[in-house]
């Protein structure tokens, strides 16, 4: 007897999530394409430090930064490529800065993984991780003392971060002001090497928002549908005034803490459970289901991202980096005392 396959299910989606959904895959995979060039530019020797990837994150990470508006501030965490990406960073500002040009937004002057615009609403990640929670909330304040309305600030973090200081102190103080915080828990199940386990003794993460009466989320980390419709639920809850918002989303970082490191700890049977999926393979098979491209199409969208990231690859590889003969050292902030220029009237 013969079988036929039926065809896939199809979901009826506004045009407009398609689109963004599509623009969101796009991101995701310039995300990995640029992650997986810089870790082999480690490999040569041609990167000093660490290299940090997302991998299995970028959903999470996509849309936050797609979520927020120009005017918005957003604090990423190290494995935010994606997400800066979609919030606008250029993709010459992440090589620039792991390269250690001078033309980058560091100038060659800072670890390789802490860059940022503020002008255009990011901030540098900081290595303290949980402390951006602060910082944002912070920026926020002094945005309504300014009477700017209508911003809203994210900054994401990993599960290891919320055990830290900065995390609760910060919150508290967004719940207490009612800031239009957003707080986005990725829950990779390490932080670095230490187990959940061994982190937390709440059921689930998102527990620790209603200790602060701060609006809770939990979702799939893997899930880049549910991802996009969760972050701008709680965006746009936090830009109505309703406070600061918390998503913990549960996934597996499927590499390394860093390239120098074989994730040997992870327990293997979570990359064969839900949690281990590839949130880019679950994207690219949603795509295909919906009919919203093909394989050959898909194809053709990495290709393109493999062709923007060689070409800013090989233009950055000719940059040099800062010079200490004839490098103004002098911080941004301190040049005016340092040359004891009168203060503007």
């Amino acid at each position: 007897m013969l079988h036929t396959l039926k065809e896939p299910t199809r979901e009826v989606v506004p045009p407009a999530f398609r689109e963004q959904y599509v623009k969101a895959f796009n991101w995701m995979i310039l995300a990995r394409t640029v992650e997986e060039k810089l870790a082999n530019l480690w490999r040569a020797g041609k990167v000093a430090g660490g290299v940090y990837t997302g991998k299995g994150q970028e959903a999470v990470s996509v849309a936050i930064g797609l979520a927020l508006k120009p005017g918005d501030l957003f604090g990423p965490a190290i494995r935010d490529q994606a997400g800066r990406l979609a919030f606008g960073e250029p993709l010459i500002d992440a090589v620039r800065t792991y390269l250690g040009s001078r033309l980058g937004p560091m100038r060659g002057r800072d670890g390789n993984i802490h860059r940022g615009r503020l002008r255009e609403g990011t901030f540098a990640m900081i290595s303290h991780l949980g402390s951006l929670v602060s910082v944002v909330a912070g920026a926020l304040l002094a945005r309504r003392m300014r009477g700017e309305q209508n911003v809203v600030g994210a900054t994401s973090m990993g599960d290891g971060a919320t055990s830290t200081g900065a995390f609760h102190e910060g919150l508290n103080l967004a719940a207490v002001e009612k800031l239009p915080l957003v707080v986005v828990v990725t829950n990779n199940q390490y932080a670095y090497s230490t187990p959940n386990s061994r982190q937390f003794a709440c059921h689930d993460l998102v527990d620790r928002a209603i200790g602060y009466g701060v609006e809770g989320y939990s979702m799939d980390g893997t899930d880049l549908k549910e991802c996009l419709e969760v972050v701008h639920h709680a965006v746009g809850r936090a830009r109505e005034g309703q406070g600061p918002q918390m998503i913990v989303a549960s996934c597996l970082r499927l590499a390394g803490h860093a390239e120098h490191d074989d994730a040997s700890y992870v327990d293997p049977r979570l990359f064969t459970s839900p949690l281990g999926r590839d949130c880019i393979d679950v994207a690219r098979n949603y795509v295909l289901e919906q009919g919203w491209a093909d394989a050959e199409t898909v194809r053709q969208w990495r290709e393109n991202a493999k062709a923007q990231v060689e070409e800013v690859a090989l233009k950055v590889q000719r940059e040099s980096g800062p010079d200490p003969a004839d490098e103004d050292w002098c911080a941004y902030a301190t040049r005016r005392f340092a040359t004891f220029e009168a203060s503007p009237s």
